[in-house]
């Protein structure tokens, strides 16, 4: 019989692991859902926002600098930005930027590697943890970013970037996180940050003549880029943390479905050995009966 208990404690105990992680998906469905509302909002205000930019730089002499396209000559410093999650529990969601970022310092980015001109932001507890159990020096991190993340707090980091670019301390801003294409699929993007860079829109070479601009192109597009900058950063955060919702969300239910199959082996298991237990019983009871009467 007690074959028999420790096969129930186990039966109780998975059942109460699947009563968490089907509790684990249902919350983080609806916090998907909120990230996916709010990335729905800024994805065309950023879209709108290149088209306009890259319309507005197609009227501007070719000579013209605009600012933050070109890094500072004394600057040498690369800045990898790693966006992953402060909790775990989904899947290779963290993982998958820390092998991404080990390749960038393997590969595009060894000789700076070897010459120490490489810094790494990490934004997310779970990524800090394993770089720090791989040996990789971590320079800076931006955890509380992540708990709530708010266009005022972020465009506000943004712009410390922008000013250390400016300022020479740093030649290239690389920001790597989980792109979010649904709630099963992630795709981890490395993102050019800093030189600024239009995303591809599609040119609308009669926009600027229906339009008198004031007071020219060049000081609207000056003004223009850093909301971009800002905004596209805000919106490389609400990509990878609705990533990571999707990722914990699917993760929980492979779990769930796990625990049932495996509830369901249990039950099997324990039937099989109180069917055998029954069965010795009645041989036990048999056999004595038959020695009585001899």
């Amino acid at each position: 019989m007690a074959n028999l208990r420790d096969i129930k404690t186990r039966i109780n105990s998975v059942k109460t692991t699947r009563q968490v992680t089907s509790a684990m998906k249902m919350v983080s469905a609806a916090r998907l859902k909120k990230s996916q509302d709010d990335i729905s909002h800024i994805r065309p205000y950023t879209s709108r926002l290149a088209a306009i930019i890259q319309n507005l730089m197609s009227a501007i002499d070719d000579n013209v600098e605009v600012d933050y396209s070109r890094p500072v000559a004394e600057s040498k410093k690369i800045l990898i930005i790693a966006i992953a999650s402060n909790r775990g529990l989904c899947g290779a969601f963290n993982i998958n930027i820390v092998k991404e970022v080990q390749s960038l310092l393997r590969n595009k980015f060894r000789d700076e590697k070897k010459s120490d001109n490489v810094l790494l932001g990490v934004m997310g507890q779970q990524a800090e943890k394993m770089f720090k159990s791989r040996n990789i020096n971590i320079d800076f991190t931006y955890h509380s970013y992540l708990n709530r993340p708010l266009y005022e707090s972020i465009a506000r980091l943004a712009a410390e970037f922008m000013r250390d670019f400016n300022a020479g301390g740093i030649k290239q801003v690389v920001l790597v996180y989980n792109g979010f294409v649904n709630a099963a699929v992630q795709e981890v993007q490395v993102q050019q940050y800093l030189p600024f860079y239009v995303p591809d829109a599609e040119p609308q070479t009669e926009w600027c003549s229906d339009y008198i601009l004031e007071p020219d192109p060049c000081y609207i597009v000056q003004t223009l880029i850093p909301k971009m900058l800002q905004s596209m950063f805000y919106q490389v955060v609400l990509e990878s943390v609705a990533s990571e919702h999707g990722a914990r969300m699917t993760s929980m239910h492979k779990a769930t479905d796990n625990a049932t199959d495996l509830i369901r082996e249990l039950q099997l298991g324990y039937n099989k050995a109180r069917q055998t237990a029954i069965t010795n019983q009645i041989v036990e009871i048999t056999g004595g009966a038959e020695a009585l009467k001899k």
